[in-house]
């Protein structure tokens, strides 16, 4: 039996890093050996009493050199901006990093700053950062040293859209995405709009127009079909913990039937352990909460395809996603401590 990976959780504290840690606790293959984040020092399990027992690391302050004598890979989960002052320095100290945030996602750094309204200030590791979206561009992830883990509304529309792009098969100028996701989207920092009276019982869209996964969902598209496209995307926020929901509205080119559409989906994820293609139900939050599974479907409706896909926003759309990248990056089976 080869030796554990050793991971390294920065920015140990949020939604992301303790859906990390559930999964990374029982790989078969990995063994999380740090712990770092800018609250004081302190067992994990005062932040996260589930995991009292289960892991007795003490959270430490961030410190590269002494993260690299302890770990192989680092987890990058902090804010946006914080990531790109962090991931330079684990480099250098010869560790491969797998980023969370969206700092190296965008490959244009004069996008990053449209977006994000910040100056991007690592374009060096930018330049050779790979968007790390398993199912489209693992031979790129296998030889990463950066790798920028994917948004979660952007994986539940990438996926089921790139493969119909590069076909041919779909209208590229007129693609909407309606998605609604739970609310542990937003994160774990407390805010007025996401407290308990302000969510319940309240679907509501929000964003509208500069959500800053519109530009990634139409990059990511580029990257996995070599085709532009134009996208209008709308989130949502539901009152529920977890869970992404998209209801893709597009054009065939032509008069194609679904089944067409299905078939090119079989073709290109044929061998990707986490996606399947639904025929009978149609894709539900409730069919992949806790899973690292997404759903995808397609109908007809009079000159439109409607594709509707699914996916849990921690686990694909994030924590288990960036699994996926670890073992592909250390030459494991996509799937190993995932199923």
């Amino acid at each position: 039996m080869p030796s554990p990976i050793r991971a390294a959780i920065v920015g140990a504290t949020g939604y992301t890093s303790l859906e990390l840690l559930r999964w990374l606790l029982r790989h078969p293959q990995v063994k999380v050996t740090a712990i770092s984040s800018r609250k004081p020092e302190q067992p994990i399990s005062t932040i996260f009493p589930e995991m009292l027992g289960r892991i007795d690391l003490p959270i430490e302050p961030f410190d590269p050199k002494s993260i690299a004598q302890k770990a192989d890979m680092a987890f990058l989960c902090v804010p946006h901006a914080t990531a790109m002052a962090y991931a330079p320095e684990l480099l250098s100290a010869g560790l491969r990093v797998i980023d969370l945030s969206a700092d190296y996602r965008l490959k244009d750094a004069l996008l990053y700053e449209k977006w994000y309204k910040q100056p991007h200030t690592d374009k060096t590791n930018l330049s050779h950062a790979v968007y790390g979206l398993p199912d489209l561009f693992a031979a790129q992830i296998a030889s990463a040293t950066l790798i920028a883990n994917p948004g979660c509304y952007t994986t539940c529309a990438i996926l089921p859209l790139a493969p119909l792009v590069k076909a041919g098969l779909i209208d590229t100028r007129d693609i909407i995405v309606n998605a609604a996701s739970g609310i542990s989207g937003a994160g774990r920092t407390p805010t007025p709009q996401h407290h308990f009276p302000e969510r319940n019982e309240a679907f509501e869209a929000y964003a509208i127009g500069t959500h800053r996964h519109a530009p990634e969902i139409a990059e990511g598209i580029k990257l996995g079909s070599g085709h532009e496209v134009n996208i209008t995307f709308v989130p949502h926020l539901v009152p529920m913990d977890r869970g992404i929901l998209s209801t893709i509205y597009t054009r065939p080119m032509g008069r194609q039937d679904v089944d067409v559409a299905r078939q090119v989906w079989r073709t290109a994820y044929g061998s990707s352990p986490f996606i399947r293609i639904r025929t009978a139900e149609v894709p539900s939050t409730k069919y992949v909460i806790n899973t690292n599974y997404l759903d995808m479907a397609v109908y007809q409706y009079e000159d439109r395809w409607i594709i509707i896909s699914a996916l849990d926003n921690m686990v694909k759309g994030a924590a288990g996603q960036a699994i996926e990248n670890l073992n592909i990056a250390a030459g494991l089976p996509q799937d190993m401590g995932l199923r």
